[in-house]
């Protein structure tokens, strides 16, 4: 399945991005990951998605990256994603400290994930 993730540079996302995705399995919600800080340092992160300033799901699925093999992509809304360190008590908010916005991330495809839990 096909999935192009386009942002644009914004309060959020620090970068624009535009391209196309060959997802290999169903986007799950995602909750918390394992990503690198803004110093570089691999950390548990709360993940959301973000849209029209506000938090909308964070989703994650498998992918093909055509100079990586497979990867684990982490998307959300049209402004890309945002993370802080996890079980920060702040609110979500572009003006809060230690959130940071990402357009996307592409890690590892065994990146350590906690997804939200299915609802049937």
């Amino acid at each position: 399945m096909l999935y192009e993730v386009e942002v644009v540079a914004n309060g959020n996302s620090p970068m624009d991005l535009n391209r196309v995705f060959d997802l290999l399995t169903d986007p799950q919600p995602a909750l918390r990951i394992v990503a690198p800080d803004p110093m570089g340092n691999d950390v548990w992160c709360d993940v959301t998605g973000w849209e029209s300033g506000a938090p909308c799901p964070a989703l994650a699925a498998l992918s093909e990256d055509s100079g990586e093999g497979v990867i684990m992509l982490i998307y959300g809304g049209e402004d890309g994603i945002r993370l802080r360190p996890a079980d920060t008590p702040v609110a979500w908010s572009v003006d809060a400290a230690g959130q940071w916005g990402e357009p996307c991330l592409m890690l590892g495809s065994d990146v350590r994930i906690e997804y939200a839990p299915r609802v049937l």
